[in-house]
């Protein structure tokens, strides 16, 4: 039986081991004030947690710019891959980055590291629309105390397959991790659990024209392998048709001949080998046991993971739209 199960898709999205955590943002935030702030009431939302939709965007955590001001992570990896828009990423380790417009950022949280994400409106006359996953990946246990670190991949270094069907129609496979017909990603970080051969990992953002189709050749029965349908109308695979809006769960061990329908598609996939550890979640840390979760909370509280070199929890770095990433190291590089 290829379709294991089929989940609808709400806010989170429902993931399998190593994977922790999926969520798709999609936000269209108005033109923005000189302070990249919305140009726009706050008016009814509930400021510090709004996760209302009010006017087709939220602020989620920000008071003044949307986003998540400064919290704490530690034994797992944030892959963030900001389709639209714009994220400004500042960390304890005194490490910033502003990437967007189809940037990917994957940190390795390790041993623990606090970092902000706010969503600057850099668009003065024109809406700022905000599209991006955020993915969690765990590590195993050999390297949740690894130093923190991050890698970026800019839009231009990650590659797209096309693959045409007979009738002319094409479709546009995204590799952000792994490999598909013998095209690679980019190296994750070096202690990811995606760094493993044995990982079996494949993240695939899929772009499907109206009435085209694609294979996808299967993998190890032990793999853990989903496609997140969330754009569309229709699409079957292996003969079973899909609704739009739900998370497939597949059997790796088969081939998949996956047909679109009457609508552009989008699809994301996430597979890999599962880490098989115990797994202990509690708000931003992902451990082994409960005592390793309060050693976590003890130890932020203690060191808050770092120093924190900005007058705010939210900071936002120019004006400009200049792509760039500032490691911990010094290390700098410059995308425009």
């Amino acid at each position: 039986m290829t379709i294991l199960s089929t989940v609808p898709l709400d806010f989170q999205w429902p993931t399998l081991d190593p994977f922790l955590f999926c969520v798709h943002h999609l936000d269209n935030y108005p033109a923005g004030n000189k302070d990249l702030s919305p140009k726009a009431s706050l008016a009814g939302r509930s400021i510090g947690s709004d996760f209302s939709g009010k006017d087709g965007w939220s602020m989620y955590h920000g008071e003044k710019v949307p986003g998540f001001p400064r919290h704490p992570h530690r034994g797992f990896e944030t892959i963030t891959i900001a389709r639209k828009g714009f994220i400004d990423h500042s960390d304890s380790m005194g490490a910033q980055a502003r990437f967007g417009h189809g940037d990917v950022q994957w940190m390795t949280a390790g041993k623990g590291i606090s970092h902000a994400e706010m969503f600057p409106m850099l668009n003065s006359d024109t809406l700022n629309s905000t599209e991006l996953f955020q993915i969690w990946i765990n590590l195993p246990a050999s390297d949740k105390f690894v130093t923190p670190y991050f890698t970026m991949f800019w839009r231009d270094t990650i590659p797209t397959v096309t693959v045409e069907a007979p009738n002319g129609k094409k479709s546009f496979i995204q590799i952000i991790a792994g490999q598909f017909e013998g095209v690679n990603a980019p190296l994750p970080p070096p202690n990811s659990w995606a760094s493993r051969v044995e990982s079996d990992i494949a993240i695939y953002s899929i772009t499907m024209e109206a009435n085209s189709e694609m294979k996808l050749p299967k993998t190890k029965a032990e793999t853990n392998r989903i496609l997140y349908f969330f754009n569309g109308n229709s699409i079957t695979i292996n003969g079973s048709t899909q609704q739009v809006g739900h998370g497939i769960q597949v059997n790796p061990t088969f081939d998949l001949e996956i047909i679109n329908g009457s609508e552009d598609a989008e699809i994301l996939i996430l597979q890999a080998s599962p880490i098989g550890e115990p797994v202990v979640k509690y708000g931003p840390f992902v451990m082994n046991t409960k005592e390793e979760i309060q050693q976590a909370y003890q130890d932020y509280q203690r060191t808050k993971f770092g120093d924190w070199s900005w007058d705010t929890n939210a900071p936002t770095h120019s004006n400009s739209k200049e792509r760039f990433a500032i490691h911990a190291d010094g290390s700098s590089e410059y995308e425009g």
